[in-house]
């Protein structure tokens, strides 16, 4: 055999090997996407815990916090510009309505208060002169002595007369009034919960120069959750703690619910009204609790098996294949551990508890033995 068709033997049997070895390559590697393929076409099974819903009476107890604000409060200052002249009250001090709180320098005020008398008493001297002299010229007019026309410009000399006395009049009221606005009222009775200002300031118009508080009965508002104000109503009591009062127990009661929820909280403003018969200060920290009214025979299921998704409250329920589905549920109250369906389950319907962190719709489950069994 010439050496020339040696070479052609080899290089055919290494280009023989070559093929051999990128054949069984690929036929591995398809054997292996296929046995990948596989196990990824097959559906595990998640192991969950169910449970079915139960039926009890509920006492729904309600938590919330806010302040005890003054039943009543605002702030007061002068109706028009002026120096604080004198000031009779000191924070702290209790005041009742119509009760003179400050008052504002009046020189200017007084001196125009006593032109507007004088200038109201001048034009009422007046239209006395003006009806006597009419009451004359309509006798000589009557008798034939003076013309119509005389008697015509005393009748428009007395009606000038008449004008003038009730435009002095409105200026003395005018002036009147301003006098009278130069002294700082109490609107109500209360206690002065802050003075802004000494003796000597000057104070501009509805400057607030005095905060007045009625802390007789003070109030909070809570924000009941739009689950929970079914059972809610005015004249429902609240038990009140304080922490700055920790030995004080309030009970209040429900005055006010507001008819229209707050958006986007979808929770109802109610104002809790309490007697504060030991003058206890206003502004401190509460809790309020509430006892709602009973809901019997309600519907239950365990917090935790609430899944939330866009905004809405679902549970996973099995079917008879072992495949779950997501349920839309409209709930009631709620607390740390329970909640009360309204709708959107049926009683003999399981639904998981646990494990629905692995879940979607369409997923296979299977029972937990280690973690518990359906009730």
């Amino acid at each position: 055999m010439s050496l020339k068709n040696r070479k052609l033997q080899i290089a055919l049997a290494v280009l023989l090997a070559i093929v051999a070895i990128i054949s069984y390559r690929i036929y591995s590697n398809i054997q292996k996407e296929q046995a990948r393929a596989a196990n990824l076409g097959k559906k595990k099974a998640v192991n969950v815990v169910l449970e079915k819903p139960y039926r009890q009476t509920i006492v729904p107890k309600l938590l919330f916090s806010g302040t005890l604000d003054p039943a009543w409060q605002a702030e007061i200052g002068s109706k028009v510009d002026g120096r604080l002249e004198k000031l009779y009250v000191q924070e702290g001090d209790r005041v009742s309505k119509g009760q003179v709180l400050a008052l504002l320098e009046r020189i200017d005020t007084e001196a125009n208060l006593q032109s507007a008398r004088g200038s109201y008493l001048d034009a009422k001297t007046n239209l006395e002169k003006a009806e006597l002299d009419l009451q004359r010229y309509q006798k000589l007019g009557a008798s034939g002595a003076v013309s119509q026309a005389v008697v015509d410009n005393y009748l428009f000399a007395r009606n000038n007369a008449r004008a003038k006395l009730e435009a002095a009049r409105g200026t003395l009221a005018s002036h009147e009034s301003k006098a009278a606005d130069t002294r700082i009222i109490a609107p109500n009775d209360g206690i002065i919960a802050k003075r802004y200002y000494q003796e000597g300031y000057y104070a501009k118009a509805a400057t607030p120069v005095f905060a007045i508080a009625d802390i007789s009965k003070l109030k909070t508002t809570i924000h009941i959750p739009e689950g929970n104000i079914a059972s809610v109503a005015v004249g429902n009591k609240a038990k009140i703690s304080l922490s700055a009062y920790a030995d004080k127990k309030l009970e209040g009661t429900i005055t006010r619910i507001a008819p229209v929820a707050d958006s986007p909280s979808h929770t109802f403003a109610a104002e809790v009204s309490v007697p504060n018969g030991e003058n206890m200060r206003a502004g401190v920290f509460a809790t309020v609790a509430l006892e709602a009214m009973l809901k019997e025979n309600a519907l239950v299921i365990p917090i935790q098996a609430i899944v939330m998704r866009d905004d809405q409250k679902t549970v996973f329920v099995p079917d008879k294949d072992g495949f779950v589905r997501r349920k839309v549920i409209d709930v009631g109250y709620m607390d740390d551990k329970i909640a009360e369906v309204r709708s959107g389950l049926e009683d003999n319907e399981s639904i998981v508890t646990e494990g629905h962190n692995k879940l979607r719709e369409g997923t296979q489950i299977k029972m937990d033995k280690k973690a518990g069994k359906e009730k």
